[in-house]
């Protein structure tokens, strides 16, 4: 008890924890950057959207390996430099003693690492958890895994050692070089912080009484009262000018960085893209403590008030366009007037009878004199996840019905990934149709479209949108930016080994002729909540249930004739997969030429299944499926499972009774739009002639994940794969395996018997 009582005031007085104790209570938002990096790899923040799955497993050039960790650790060591500069610079003269060391800020950032120990050793036990048992590491990649991150950490760490060695200043050199000459040349602000900072060194001194030396040995600090404390304090600022030459130095990589950012060798891991956003946060933090003093607080609500109010002016203004609509053009007037000609039962007609004759070019494909079933393919949105589900599926269910789903199929709908996925297997089998030397089945495209899409993505945020901007490309003979959207397509382009880059008009002519199934994309206008349908051809009829009753509001617009002088016609397919896959924060909203201006989100805001736009178009023409087919199949291939266990409710946190109204509607905002699917689905067979089947492949993950294992207090699904742009080795075997389960093979037995 004694020795306890003797070694206690040693252990609170010393400088690791005084600058602890310092950091939680004049650097809470610095405290608040490590929280959020210590939730996101804990799995306790951002589970359902993978984001732990950027920083355990990142990937460059679509290969998790020595690379990608080096990038990883030489990030992490530069934030962690970041949080001990912006430090340095805001408190260092609250331990005037450390200018009279040898190299000061060495010694501060020794005594400084308290937390930034305590990260690294929690990051690589996560690390490591995560590699053996969702990645299935052997000991000599988990080996080359970790030496690639030590190898990065520890050459950044002395690149900015060697720095320092060769800059920084210490209370000796001073007196030599007078650097308090160049004190008296700068601007008056610099002047009035360095005598603030003079008042504080003088009259508010932290106690410490021993200190980590760099041989990281206890020494007990001496008295430094006969030293100057106007010297010591030019020390700090002579090491600051030192530090704020390193801050440009990082603000002038990422900008270079953004220059070149299409090239696939600069774009970072997702991870290290965020890392690099948080040391610049961090070291703008610090300035504005610099500059400002005890008014940091207020002049950072002040800018942030100021920019707000620009952004919300249209200064600052960020808009995504859809390439090959021409935003020159005088834009489409968006009125209820305008809203309401896309219901004219003349226009509607007119697209029917088209389509009409499509679909009697789909029956004379079926020569054997029996009624063919209508099959309608309806995939879930759901990033990345659902992409690899919906190929995947789509993949084995083709097969297994030796070619007839595709051959049956009339239309395609959904959001999101799913509609990627099944937008690359149908360009697949019209190659293949076309006589290219193409095996739609190969496990070849369910690697493409499960690679990585993320790390360009939020690269492309930091680098190019935050800061640069102004690189420009040309398509159908139009400038547009290179921006996120154009990142997030040409990445999408690669994937899809270039099959889907061309106008969607270009699949009208197979579409007609019944070649392949057509596809309708249905985005949201985020203003209203209506849809807006995409297709190779004017589709006004997918309104047609609107002339049936009076004062009815107008669902949707058709795409092709509302935008027909903005160049419609020229919309490249790619933009219009981006716009239905448009996932919160990390692809853009896309704006298009309208006035007033409307902003287009995913389509699975209002239907994540792309069932309620299948029974749209089975009722435009409910009389001639009646007649003509022996029956209508809805094959939903959706990400999720549609009947889950019902969790027992657990006791409830203050956060989450505070966030219950929100978490509860978002937990079951799927269950929401099945019930509502179910219903419409259930009417159909009042005014069908035919019987209609349903055929759910559903993915429902097997086994649980141990990242996702503790539950999220926003999202209370843990066993599935995640909502990304990126996937794990352990999820992409998940989804592909979970076509096998004994659930869906009997519902795909039930859809081989329906085809026959």
């Amino acid at each position: 008890m004694r020795k306890l009582y003797f070694f206690l005031p040693k252990i609170i007085y010393s400088f690791p924890v005084q600058l602890f104790f310092n950091n939680i209570r004049r650097n809470i938002v610095l405290v608040f950057c490590w929280i959020i990096l210590f939730t996101m790899i804990t799995g306790n923040f951002g589970k359902y959207l993978g984001i732990p799955y950027l920083f355990l497993d990142p990937e460059y050039l679509n290969h998790v390996n020595f690379t990608s960790f080096m990038i990883m650790g030489l990030m992490t060591a530069g934030f962690t430099m970041a949080f001990h500069i912006t430090c340095y610079i805001s408190d260092g003269h609250r331990f005037s003693f450390v200018g009279t060391l040898p190299r000061p800020f060495q010694k501060f950032m020794i005594n400084n690492s308290l937390i930034p120990l305590l990260f690294l050793i929690i990051y690589l036990s996560e690390l490591i958890a995560f590699q053996v048992n969702n990645e299935h590491s052997t000991h000599l990649s988990l080996a080359i895994h970790l030496s690639g991150f030590f190898f990065g950490y520890v050459l950044m760490t002395l690149f900015f050692a060697l720095y320092f060695r060769l800059t920084n200043k210490d209370i000796f050199k001073y007196m030599v070089c007078r650097v308090d000459e160049k004190l008296k040349q700068n601007v008056r602000v610099t002047r009035a912080s360095a005598l603030n900072k003079l008042n504080i060194a003088r009259k508010k001194q932290v106690r410490v009484d021993y200190y980590l030396d760099s041989t990281l040995r206890f020494r007990q600090v001496e008295d430094t009262s006969f030293y100057d404390k106007a010297a010591v304090i030019q020390v700090f600022d002579q090491n600051h000018f030192n530090l704020v030459i390193i801050e440009f130095f990082i603000f002038a990589m990422v900008l270079a960085l953004g220059v070149f950012k299409d090239y696939p060798h600069f774009q970072l891991p997702a991870a290290a893209s965020f890392m690099i956003f948080l040391s610049i946060f961090v070291m703008l933090f610090g300035a504005f403590k610099y500059w400002f003093g005890g008014w940091s607080a207020t002049m950072g609500l002040l800018f942030f008030l100021v920019i707000n109010y620009l952004v919300g002016e249209d200064f600052f203004s960020k808009k995504y366009e859809a390439f090959g609509l021409d935003y020159a053009e005088t834009p489409a007037p968006y009125t209820v007037a305008a809203l309401e000609k896309q219901v004219d039962s003349a226009v509607m007609e007119q697209d029917r009878h088209t389509l009409l004759t499509q679909l009697g070019h789909w029956k004379n494909k079926f020569t054997d004199g029996t009624k063919p079933k209508m099959v309608f393919l309806c995939v879930s949105g759901g990033g990345k996840r659902a992409a690899l589900w919906a190929m995947n599926s789509l993949q084995r269910c083709d097969s297994l019905t030796q070619g007839k789903l595709m051959e049956n199929a009339v239309l395609i709908t959904g959001a999101s990934g799913g509609l990627i996925g099944a937008s690359y297997f149908r360009e697949l089998i019209l190659q293949k149709k076309l006589g290219k030397k193409v095996d739609p089945y190969a496990s070849l495209h369910r690697h493409k479209i499960s690679t990585d899409n993320l790390n360009p993505l939020i690269f492309s945020l930091l680098a190019n949108d935050l800061f640069v901007g102004f690189t420009k490309f040309q398509y159908a003979g139009i400038q547009y930016e290179r921006d996120r959207a154009y990142t997030f397509e040409n990445q999408l382009n690669e994937i899809t080994e270039g099959m889907l880059d061309k106008p969607i008009t270009d699949y009208a002519p197979y579409e007609k002729h019944a070649i392949i199934p057509m596809i309708i994309l249905t985005p949201t206008v985020v203003n209203d909540g209506r849809k807006i349908y995409i297709g190779s051809q004017p589709v006004s009829f997918m309104n047609y249930e609107v002339r049936n009753y009076s004062h009815s509001k107008v669902s949707g617009i058709d795409f092709l004739r509302f935008f027909q002088d903005q160049g419609a016609p020229q919309l490249r397919f790619l933009s219009a997969l981006r716009m239905s896959a448009t996932f919160p924060y990390i692809t853009p909203n896309t704006s298009l030429p309208t006035d007033p201006s409307i902003q287009i989100m995913d389509a699975g805001i209002s239907d994540n299944f792309g069932l309620s736009e299948a029974i749209r178009f089975l009722y435009a023409f409910k009389e001639w499926a009646s007649e003509n087919t022996s029956g209508v199949v809805f094959v939903s291939i959706r990400d999720s499972p549609k009947l889950q266990n019902i969790a027992a409710a657990k006791g409830s946190t203050i956060i989450d009774n505070l966030t219950q109204p929100i978490s509860s509607v978002y937990n079951n905002f799927e269950n929401f739009q099945d019930i509502n699917s179910d219903l419409i689905i259930g009417e159909a067979h009042s005014w069908m002639n035919v019987p209609i089947y349903r055929v759910d492949i559903q993915y429902q993950a097997e086994n649980y994940v141990p990242i996702l294992q503790h539950m999220d207090s926003i999202r209370q699904n843990n066993a599935r794969a995640s909502l990304s742009w990126r996937l794990t080795t352990r999820e992409k075997e998940s989804i592909v395996e979970n076509i096998n389960s004994s659930r869906n093979q009997a519902e795909i037995d039930k859809l081989i018997n329906l085809l026959k």
